[in-house]
């Protein structure tokens, strides 16, 4: 199971075994955490947990430390950090540990990958657990910075409010989670974060002039846009960040363009899409202005420049930037100076 369906439903069973496999190092924290409050009850000090190095510890030693009664409680959990090396020396001497495991003890390993055809990972379904800390990207990780708002922190937002969020803070886990707590201590006893509150405190100046940038952009002022993408990019802003910002404003053009071919009207569209209201009037404007032909291009745009970013093309990353302002205000290259 993946790491967030076993924190949001820990079973009351954890077996002789768990392995934490993948890259996300905040999901196998909190998944590690899960795992010594099940098995270690209310003991603060952890007495009956042991950790080792995966390359500076041998299975007999594991093994006898599994074993041995702790004087501090009735159960214990030995955790084994880096343990890939670990593993591929000892699989046939953890396959015939797993036979016969010593009973209240929990082996946690802790690796980042875990090839399924082996036969010691047929073997650990049977008595344990697997856990995928895998990252969480898309519709999964907009969902995840919702459900931990609201069970971590106890706030509320909406799915536009989570993906503005992503947008600006990026992928990792334990960033997004301190963004979070950044932004339920900014909003006090409401119960809720709004998009206000999260282009007020996520980026800040930063974040505001990308927001200047897409209204100009809205407002075919290319030369405006032009030169507030400068002004951040000299300040030391990550391009990608601005990216970011970009994408958030205008994927949601791209979709009410969608829409409106649907039969729906533009306005409606725009709302639909989740364009803020009191930006429905210019972005129905703009929209109008570059006609149907060239609205349908922006997603190809976003994609063109996401992909340039990440080394696609060999081509400045202010130059990228540069383009798709020019193209999506949908003026001539030649004439965005003034």
């Amino acid at each position: 199971m993946h790491a967030t369906a076993f924190l949001k439903s820990p079973p009351a069973n954890v077996g002789a075994i768990a392995v934490l496999f993948g890259e996300q190092d905040f999901l196998k924290r909190a998944a590690f955490e899960c795992l010594c409050r099940l098995v270690l009850g209310g003991d603060d000090e952890r007495l009956g947990l042991t950790r080792f190095a995966g390359d500076q510890v041998d299975l007999k030693t594991v093994c006898d430390e599994l074993r041995t009664i702790s004087m501090w409680g009735n159960s214990r959990l030995v955790m084994i950090d880096d343990a890939d090396r670990f593993v591929s020396q000892n699989r046939e001497g953890l396959e015939k540990y797993l036979q016969k495991p010593a009973k209240n003890s929990l082996l946690v390993l802790d690796v980042k990958t875990w090839p399924k055809t082996t036969r010691l990972a047929k073997a650990v379904p049977k008595i344990g657990l697997e856990i995928e800390c895998a990252p969480l990207s898309g519709s999964d990780l907009v969902r995840w910075i919702a459900e931990t708002a609201n069970n971590v922190h106890g706030k509320s937002l909406g799915r536009a409010t989570a993906a503005l969020i992503r947008e600006l803070a990026g992928d990792d886990l334990g960033l997004l989670e301190q963004e979070l707590a950044k932004l339920s201590a900014y909003v006090g006893d409401r119960k809720s974060i709004e998009i206000a509150d999260v282009q007020t405190l996520v980026g800040g100046w930063a974040t505001e002039t990308t927001w200047a940038i897409a209204a100009a952009v809205r407002r075919g002022e290319t030369g405006e846009a032009l030169d507030l993408l400068n002004q951040l990019l000299d300040a030391g802003e990550s391009p990608h960040k601005i990216l970011g910002g970009l994408t958030f404003v205008f994927r949601r053009l791209a979709q009410a363009v969608e829409l409106s071919g649907q039969g729906a009207s533009l306005d409606r569209a725009l709302g639909e899409a989740g364009v803020f209201p009191r930006e429905i009037g210019e972005s129905a404007a703009y929209l109008r202005r570059l006609g149907r032909a060239e609205a349908q291009r922006i997603s190809a745009r976003l994609l063109e420049a996401d992909s340039a970013l990440k080394g696609a093309f060999i081509i400045p990353e202010r130059q990228v930037l540069e383009t798709l302002i020019v193209k999506l205000t949908g003026t001539s290259a030649l004439s965005h100076r003034k």
